[in-house]
């Protein structure tokens, strides 16, 4: 057999040896945690969404302060696509309502998600998230500003915000297994270090495809000389 054509069969055989490799580590990687399906609270401070500290029930937000509901399924707080879809932007949502003496004024922004994340047989009330302002005394919690404006709520025995204006019928921050549909990421998202880990990177598939390519043009170039 010529030279050419033996490294035209070691390429392609390194190449067959790389992509079983790469095949491997795949299979070996560890499954994404499931996720869970609820209400998530997020605080608006300085025009961004951040994942709220406390619950509705004991958060006590100032005058001018922007809350965020959404519904999703997410896997953690770090959730990029848990996130409201709307801006948290108090006079976008409060313009419209007049400072009241011994009152305050909280932007809600509540975000009923994608139907991919409704539990089963349900649908999102609305495609686009919804935004008022709630008008209330000093001392009034995040969860009072929610009921101002987005009756009827429902809470868990745990106190856990179960439904905002009766979505979802059913269920209650339960897990959803391996695999289930989950909403995607908004576009402007990276993907974070924790989620680049769970599995190879691009890069290893991206070197997998160069070597198979160079395996190939092996075989190529020894069938050419022969000619």
């Amino acid at each position: 057999m010529a030279a050419g054509a033996v490294a035209g069969v070691l390429g392609v055989l390194g190449g067959l040896g790389v992509l079983s490799l790469a095949l491997t580590l795949f299979a070996a990687s560890p499954a994404l945690a499931a996720g869970y399906r609820y209400w998530s609270f997020w605080d608006g401070a300085g025009g961004s969404w951040a994942y709220a500290t406390q619950g509705p029930s004991t958060a006590r937000p100032a005058d001018g302060a922007t809350l965020g509901f959404r519904f999703s399924v997410s896997k953690d707080a770090a959730d990029e696509a848990a996130r409201p879809r709307a801006a948290a932007d108090f006079q976008a949502a409060c313009a419209g309502t007049a400072p009241a003496d011994g009152r305050k004024r909280v932007a809600v922004v509540i975000d009923f998600g994608v139907p991919g994340d409704a539990p089963g047989g349900e649908t999102p009330p609305q495609d686009t998230p919804r935004t008022a302002c709630a008008q209330l005394a000093p001392e009034a919690t995040a969860a009072e500003a929610l009921a101002e404006v987005a009756k009827p709520l429902r809470y868990n025995s745990a106190a856990l915000l179960c439904g905002i204006s009766g979505f979802p019928k059913t269920g209650c921050g339960e897990p959803i297994a391996d695999g289930e549909p989950r909403s995607p990421a908004p576009a402007e998202a990276a993907p974070s270090a924790q989620e680049d880990s769970s599995g190879p990177s691009a890069g290893l598939f991206l070197g997998v495809a160069a070597l198979l390519a160079l395996g190939g043009a092996t075989v190529w170039q020894s069938r050419r000389r022969r000619r």
